[in-house]
This record gives structure tokens, sequence and C-alpha cells, in this order.
């Protein structure tokens, strides 16, 4: 029989499922999403789930179950059952569905720790790391940064001086599949029964960490690239794996485009580090946009934050407002945002 605890189940998940109609019934974790059923991890072993009628036809999209759901299921073959019903969730990552303005996607539930991976090369890009930190703290999912490839040449300094403005809410790790110490430093920083989900642009490795974290071949993962430098995308769905005698890993495919989906537009101040300034601003609310006496915009003028942070902080401020307010508001916000983009592109150019 499985463990649950090793893959989450806690007394708080217990009382949840106390409060169900169905709390009667078997409990599980949803190990992977597929077109037609939910792979359930089980105490009785791994089962094949189908959703019951009034929860298919009566929850919206993001709703229905993703990878990290606990959920109550009835079985009716050796291998097969019925989700009746959904534990509530927490610590949900989500991103905005691709070709809307407000419709979210989940992708993992129930997350502790959320490794952002980045490999050092050409892939590297502080911009992204912005984006999954802002979604991954709007749900209190604590933030590692994991960088890959430090078997290549790259210039140390350079990249934690990209860093700097975000180091110190995020706990960064070097790493190489071929380098041990490296991969047993971020094994030792995971403690039993957390989940921790890794997210990422495709070739990054994330599937490569994952096999060297369970020090185990479990997702399959492909060559890198000779005709562009990058790994070729491997993963195709997400998919939760158990290390031996320590956390879950959830294992999502790379995405090309990492939509924001944030509710609280304030989540941002999470992310970039501006407490050397911000505590000089005039108004104790200021949100480092137009209002007078802002110490951050002043900061940008006199070449003390680099232009191109504060120009990532404003558009990921306008994209979150985009998914966040109603569409009357929206176009208010949109005019002054443009004339904040203008002024910021103005600031660059100096």
């Amino acid at each position: 029989m499985n463990n649950l605890a090793l893959f989450g189940w806690n007394s708080d998940l217990f009382q949840l499922k106390q409060e169900s109609t169905y709390s009667n019934l078997f409990h599980g974790r949803v190990s992977a999403v597929n077109k037609t059923n939910y792979e359930i991890m089980s105490e009785n072993g791994l089962l094949f789930c189908e959703l019951a009628g009034n929860l298919l036809f009566g929850m919206s999209a993001f709703e229905l179950p993703c990878t990290g759901d606990w959920v109550i299921f009835q079985p009716f073959d050796d291998n097969k059952g019925i989700i009746v019903d959904i534990l509530s969730r927490t610590h949900t990552l989500y991103r905005r569905k691709s070709g809307t303005i407000s419709d979210k996607q989940a992708i993992a539930s129930h997350i502790d720790k959320a490794f952002i991976v980045q490999s050092l090369d050409a892939n590297f890009n502080p911009r992204r790391t912005e984006r999954f930190m802002a979604q991954v703290l709007e749900e209190n999912i604590q933030p590692v940064l994991i960088l890959t490839k430090s078997d290549l040449d790259f210039n140390r300094q350079d990249i934690d001086e990209s860093l700097k403005h975000l180091t110190s809410n995020v706990q960064v790790f070097y790493t190489s599949i071929h380098s041990t110490e490296s991969i047993v430093l971020v094994r030792e920083s995971i403690l039993p029964g957390e989940t921790i989900v890794c997210i990422g642009s495709s070739g990054v490795g994330k599937s490569s960490l994952v096999n060297a974290l369970c020090e185990r071949t479990v997702l399959l993962t492909s060559e890198t690239s000779n005709a562009t430098g990058k790994g070729r995308h491997t993963s195709t769905r997400r998919e939760m794996v158990l290390m031996d005698g320590s956390g879950v890993l959830i294992d999502t495919p790379g995405v090309r485009e990492f939509g924001l989906a944030l509710e609280t537009p304030e989540t941002l101040e999470d992310v970039f580090d501006f407490s050397g300034f911000a505590g000089s601003c005039r108004f104790d609310n200021c949100a480092h946009l137009s209002e007078p006496g802002c110490a951050v915009k002043n900061a940008v003028d006199n070449g003390l934050l680099e232009p191109r942070v504060y120009e990532s902080y404003l558009k990921l401020r306008k994209e979150s407002w985009h998914f966040s307010v109603s569409e009357h508001d929206r176009r208010k916000r949109d005019k002054s945002f443009s004339k904040i983009g203008e002024e910021a592109k103005r600031i660059k150019k100096r």
C-alpha cells in the first residue's frame, strides 16, 4: 500500500475530506491528466478515473482537476474509478489561458515550492524569471531559482548582477547534472511530504533535473539539438513523481509564453526589490507608476536602478491589471500606462 503522507496528505486535507458529502469514499492525488481520464495515486496504487457527470458539466475549465489536486473517488474496477468530489485547492499555480485576456488555466495545485528552471546558455532571461516569480508569489508558493547547465561557460558575475533585484526573495542554485554536489544541495532543500513544481521554457533541462534529483530515470529526456543548441522539448504533460524518502516533484511542459493571471497586481511588490528606494516615496502606498515624489522613478532617472528592470515592472503591472480589472477600468488604465510607457522609453534613450 502507498503511504499518501509521502505524497502530501496531511491533517488539513483530512479535515477537508470530512466536510465532503462523500467522506466515506476513497481519496487520492491526481498524478497526471490525460485527454479522457485522470491518473490518481491512491493508497491501493494507481487508478485511471473519469469525472462524474455533475462535475464534468458543472465546472469551469480552470476548476477541473489538475495535477496535484486531491480528489474523492468511487472505484468500480481493479484500476478504474469515478471522481465524485475535489477537495478545495490551496497554493495553486495558474497562468493566463493563451489567446484570452482574463481566463486562467490551473497548472498544478497544493504546491509548497516552485523550481523556476533556467539554463545558463542563450536561454537565460531575467525577465522570464520575474514573470514566473510573480505568479508563484500570488499563491504564497515559495520560489526557488534553479540555474541549470552550470558546466557551460558563463559569467557568474553578470548572472548575479542581473538577478540582484530579485535575490532577496528567492533562493538560487547553480546546478549541473554532471555535478553530483550541485544536485545534492537541491535535493537536501526538499523536505519529506513537500510538493515542488518545475516550471520553465523548453530545453532548459527540467526533466533531466527531475531524473537527477530522483537518482533514476523517471522522465524521458532528449539530447541537445545540433541546430539550435537547445534541449529538445520532451515533457508533453504535467506529471507527478515521488522522490525516495523525500518530496513530490511535478514536471511541466516547457512554455513559450507564460501569461500572468494575477488577481492582486500588488504581488509585483514582492518580486521587485525596490526596498532601497521605495521607503523614500512621498506616499506610503506608492505603486511607482505616475505618483509624484516616487523615489523609484527618481532612482531610474539618476541611474541607480536599471531602466530595463523598471520597464519590466511596468509591463507586468499593466498585464496584471488587464487580467484583474473590468473593461471600463482597463481602458482608463491603458491611457495611464501609455503615458508611463512613453516616459520609460524617454529615460532609456538618455
